[in-house]
């Protein structure tokens, strides 16, 4: 990816945290001057913005690096005195465009909803093509009673993705929709500031008579927070009631939340939950190579192959190891190839993630609780078997992040529904059970011990 791009991405991503004016201000006169394996370099033209910034932006500017890079890096400053004063027309952040329908008088707003994700552009697998389906009759209006529809999986995985198509697509169908989507953290900060302003009248007037279509990332933020769960619930409920659409997405089954009050949780169940899995590599290198396509890289085959072999549990951390590998190679000059693409992912995958493997965690198990790696795999039912087996696919899922069929595959050919079964009950069980959860966080320091 040209620096240019990249630059133009990273602020257009820091935009989304801050104010235009702050964002023309200090970041108009900013150059992206060099990006390494793990850390990225910017230049301004003097140390008082450079100061400015590092005292006032650093950790914004830094998040927006690394979400666009698609792993953590470092943000570094040089000052360069040479360069050009700031253009006339400052960076700003790219504002939302609607989907793509002609504007008629009685379009409706639509709030967050980003439309570069939808449908037509979601690579679809085994791992995600019953939440896909689930998401297209929502959309499509054929499932009433999918309402609300709640879609978890671990990070990285394609449900804001889902989440923002559905809205796209409902737009599309009628632009009268009132649709917004939003961070539940995003709602739980407006609903502090409203409470400080005394506009709360406002506030609930947006989320519950002016909205149609709540699309809601990251649900599960609002989990012991007393005061937001309060208001949360009885804006569910008022839209719930008139037959308006409510989204969800979250990295935790409902039951995992352990904080979170128990009418919310009987809400979230009340219409279908659908998940995501980790990708299978098909399914990731299908991933690497559309965003290949969009964003015009040439991306060798066996360059692709490597990179879907080696970067397995996250979609957001392969695509951003993609946009990265193109701009090392853009700006060293080095052609995109197979040893550029391990020194680029060495920098991504932390070394628990790249070396564990299924099998170590199965021997790591059947040691700690004195079995054989055998009986794990085996048919055995007995508490003294079944117990290590379950907690050994739950680490297998956590630390490995394999899907559920390659977990089956890797306990004896189990069919992927008994693995889902087992994960869930270890993650419910590790809340309650002091003795479980110690096992588990000792097993997990010895993995990533090595």
């Amino acid at each position: 990816m040209p620096r240019e791009r990249l630059q133009r991405e990273i602020i257009q991503e820091l935009g989304k945290r801050l104010d235009p004016k702050s964002l023309s201000a200090w970041f108009s006169c900013l150059n992206l001057k060099t990006i390494n394996s793990d850390s990225i370099v910017f230049e301004t033209p003097n140390p008082f913005i450079s100061n400015w910034i590092r005292q006032n932006y650093h950790d914004d500017l830094a998040r927006a690096a690394s979400q666009i890079l698609g792993a953590k890096v470092a943000v570094c400053y040089e000052i360069n005195p040479d360069m050009a004063p700031a253009a006339d027309e400052p960076l700003e952040p790219q504002k939302p465009r609607r989907a793509e329908k002609p504007a008629t008088a009685t379009a409706a707003p639509v709030i967050g909803l980003n439309p570069d994700f939808r449908f037509d552009n979601f690579v679809v697998g085994p791992s995600n093509q019953f939440a896909y389906a689930a998401c297209q009759a929502v959309a499509e209006k054929k499932a009433r009673n999918y309402n609300p529809l709640f879609i978890y999986g671990g990070v990285g995985l394609g449900k804001t993705h889902l989440l923002c198509a559905i809205g796209n697509a409902l737009h599309l169908a009628d632009p009268r929709l009132r649709i917004i989507c939003i961070q539940a953290e995003t709602f739980m900060n407006e609903m502090i500031l409203a409470i400080r302003n005394e506009t709360m009248d406002q506030f609930r007037r947006l989320y519950r008579k002016e909205c149609d279509v709540l699309l809601m990332d990251d649900i599960e933020i609002i989990a012991g927070k007393e005061r937001t769960q309060e208001e949360f619930f009885y804006t569910f409920n008022d839209l719930h009631s008139v037959g308006k659409k409510i989204i969800f997405t979250s990295d935790k089954y409902p039951k995992e939340m352990t904080t979170l009050e128990e009418r919310l949780r009987s809400r979230f169940e009340s219409g279908i939950l659908v998940d995501i899995q980790p990708p299978e590599f098909e399914t990731r290198l299908a991933i690497l190579k559309r965003r290949a396509e969009m964003e015009n890289i040439n991306l060798p085959h066996e360059v692709a192959v490597y990179m879907a072999e080696s970067v397995r549990a996250n979609i957001r951390k392969l695509e951003g190891s993609l946009i990265r590998l193109s701009a090392v190679s853009s700006i060293s000059g080095s052609p995109i190839s197979v040893a550029l693409a391990e020194e680029v992912i060495r920098a991504i995958l932390d070394d628990s993630e790249s070396a564990l493997s299924s099998e170590t965690v199965i021997k790591t198990v059947a040691a700690h609780f004195k079995i054989k790696p055998s009986d794990i795999k085996s048919q055995k039912r007995n508490r003294k078997y079944a117990v290590p087996r379950q907690i050994a696919m739950y680490l297998c899922r956590e630390l490995c992040r394999l899907s559920y069929p390659e977990i089956g595959a890797a306990f004896g050919g189990r069919d992927h529904s008994t693995v889902i079964h087992s994960c869930r009950k270890v993650g419910i069980d590790k809340n309650t059970d002091l003795e479980m959860s110690r096992q588990l966080e000792n097993l997990k320091r010895q993995l990533k011990a090595g």
